[in-house]
C-alpha cells in the first residue's frame, strides 16, 4: 500500500485542504481528511488523472513543419498523408512512445488514441495498433485505443491511394479485425467512426454495434463537411448520427465546432471533446462549449495533432474561446474546466476517474511555487499553470514522473531520435 498526502486536492465536492490518499494494486482504496499529514507528500495541488481524450500520435511529427505557406485544413491534411505513408510498426512505436512520454510529462495520465493508420506491408493487420499499445505501456500512460473505421474518401467518393491503408473495406471486416485486439489493466479497446464523410451511412450502425466500449467520431470540424452532408443526406452530420443511433452516453463528438442550435440539443447526454490548440492551429473555429454544457452534454479536452501538449493550455483555451465567441468572461468555471480535464475525460474513454475509492490510482501534482503559479489561488490553478509546472505523475499507482522528470529519461532526445528517422 502507498499513501500520499496533498495539501490541496480536487475531490468530487471541490478543492479540499489536507487530503490523504491511500492506494494499493493500482487503485485508490481510501480518501480522507485527517488532522495530521501522513505518507508521501505531493507538492502543490493534486488533480485526479487528466485525460487527453483525442490523440493522433503520429501527428506529433508535424509540429512546427506546416506553417510556412499558410494554407488550409485541407492542405495541412495532404502533408499529414505524406507523413502517414512513411510509418511502419517499428517507427510508429518509437514515435508514439516518445509522444506519449511527452504527454505524461505534461500531466496527462490517460489518452484516447483515434487510430486509423492500420494496414501496410506488414502481415499482422493490427500491427500498428499493437505498436501503440506497447508505446503507451512503455511511456506509462493509460490507453483507450479507439480503433477507427475509415471506408471512403468523402460522400460517394473512393479512397485515394494514401487512404487505402486506413480502410478494411467494409464495417464488418473492420469489426472482425478489431475483435482480435485484447484489453489489459491499462488498455481499453473502443471504436471510432472517422466522420460521416469517411463512413457511409449504411455502415455506421455496424460500427455502433460492434464494440461495447467508448465510441468517438469527428463531428463538424469544417463547414465543408456540413455542406457536403446536407447536400448528400439533407441533414447535418449531428442529425445523421442521431438518426442512425450513433449518439448517446458512450459517444464522444470530437471538435463539434460548427453546430446548429438543433445539433446542440441532439448532443445532450453525449460528450463533446474540444481540442482548442489544434482547432486554433488549423483555423477550424471554436464550438459552442457553454451551450453544449447547458444542453446536457459533458465536455472533455484533447490535444489532437499535438501542436501543443499541455492540458492546462487546452483548458484555458476552452474558456478563452468562449470569451472570444461571446465577449464575456467566466463562461466556464475553474471547477468545470477541471472536470473537463479529469473525470469527464476519463468517462469519455471508458475509465472511472476522480480521487475516490475504487478509481484508478492516477494522480497529478502541480506546483504552486513556480514563476507561473506563484500567488495563484489553489482553486484557480487551472487558469495559471502550464505543463512545465507538473511535478509528479502517478499512473496505476506507479510514479512515472517525479520532480518533473520522466522515468524513461530524456524525452526530448527520444522525440528527436524518432523524428529524425522520419525527416532525415
Amino acid at each position: 500500500m502507498t499513501t500520499y498526502w496533498a495539501d490541496h486536492a480536487w475531490l468530487p465536492g471541490g478543492l479540499t485542504a489536507g487530503v490523504r490518499i491511500d492506494t494499493a494494486g493500482g487503485t485508490i482504496t481510501a480518501v480522507s481528511t485527517p488532522d495530521e499529514p501522513a505518507g508521501t507528500r505531493l507538492p502543490g495541488v493534486v488533480f485526479p488523472g487528466i485525460a487527453n481524450a483525442h490523440s493522433h500520435a503520429f501527428h506529433r511529427a508535424l509540429r512546427g513543419r506546416t506553417h510556412g505557406d499558410g494554407g488550409t485544413f485541407w492542405t495541412w491534411r495532404e502533408r499529414m498523408y505524406d507523413l502517414a505513408a512513411r510509418l511502419d510498426p517499428d517507427s510508429y512505436h518509437r514515435l508514439a512512445r516518445a509522444a506519449y512520454a511527452e504527454m505524461v510529462l505534461a500531466g496527462y495520465t490517460a489518452v484516447g488514441e483515434f487510430h486509423y493508420l492500420h494496414h501496410g506491408p506488414h502481415d499482422d493487420p493490427n500491427a500498428m495498433g499493437h505498436a501503440l499499445i506497447a508505446a503507451a505501456r512503455d511511456a506509462g500512460i493509460r490507453l483507450t485505443l479507439l480503433d477507427t473505421c475509415y471506408l471512403a474518401g468523402g460522400f460517394d467518393q473512393p479512397l485515394d491511394p494514401v487512404q487505402q491503408r486506413f480502410s478494411d473495406g467494409t464495417a464488418e471486416a473492420w469489426a472482425e479485425r478489431v475483435s482480435a485486439l485484447e484489453q489489459t489493466p491499462t488498455t481499453r479497446i473502443g471504436a471510432a467512426i472517422h466522420s460521416v464523410r469517411a463512413v457511409p451511412h449504411d455502415q455506421i450502425p455496424v460500427v455502433v454495434a460492434a464494440v461495447d466500449g467508448p465510441l468517438h467520431v469527428h463531428l463538424s470540424e469544417q463547414p465543408a463537411e456540413n455542406a457536403a452532408c446536407l447536400a448528400r443526406h439533407g441533414r447535418t452530420p449531428t442529425r445523421l448520427l442521431h438518426d442512425l443511433g450513433a449518439l448517446g452516453p458512450r459517444t464522444t463528438a470530437v471538435h463539434a465546432t460548427h453546430l446548429t442550435d438543433a445539433d446542440v440539443r441532439l448532443l445532450a447526454g453525449s460528450t463533446a471533446c474540444f481540442c482548442p490548440t489544434t482547432e486554433g492551429d488549423l483555423a477550424d473555429g471554436h464550438g459552442p462549449a457553454r451551450d453544449l454544457l447547458d444542453a446536457g452534454a459533458a465536455l472533455a479536452i484533447g490535444s489532437d495533432q499535438h501542436a501543443v501538449v499541455d492540458p492546462f493550455a487546452e483548458a484555458r483555451a476552452l474558456e478563452h474561446g468562449e470569451r472570444f465567441r461571446t465577449g464575456h468572461r467566466g463562461r466556464l468555471t475553474p471547477a468545470q474546466l477541471t472536470t473537463a480535464m479529469t473525470t469527464a475525460g476519463y468517462a469519455s474513454l471508458g475509465w472511472p476517474g476522480g480521487l475516490v475509492p475504487g478509481a484508478p490510482a492516477d494522480l497529478v501534482a502541480v506546483r504552486t511555487d513556480t514563476p507561473r503559479t506563484a500567488g495563484a489561488l489553489p482553486d484557480q490553478l487551472v487558469l495559471a499553470a502550464t505543463a512545465s509546472d507538473v511535478d509528479t505523475v502517478v499512473v496505476a499507482g506507479r510514479e512515472v514522473v517525479r520532480g518533473g522528470a520522466h522515468v524513461l529519461g530524456d524525452v526530448g532526445r527520444a522525440l528527436s531520435d524518432a523524428l529524425g528517422e522520419l525527416w532525415p
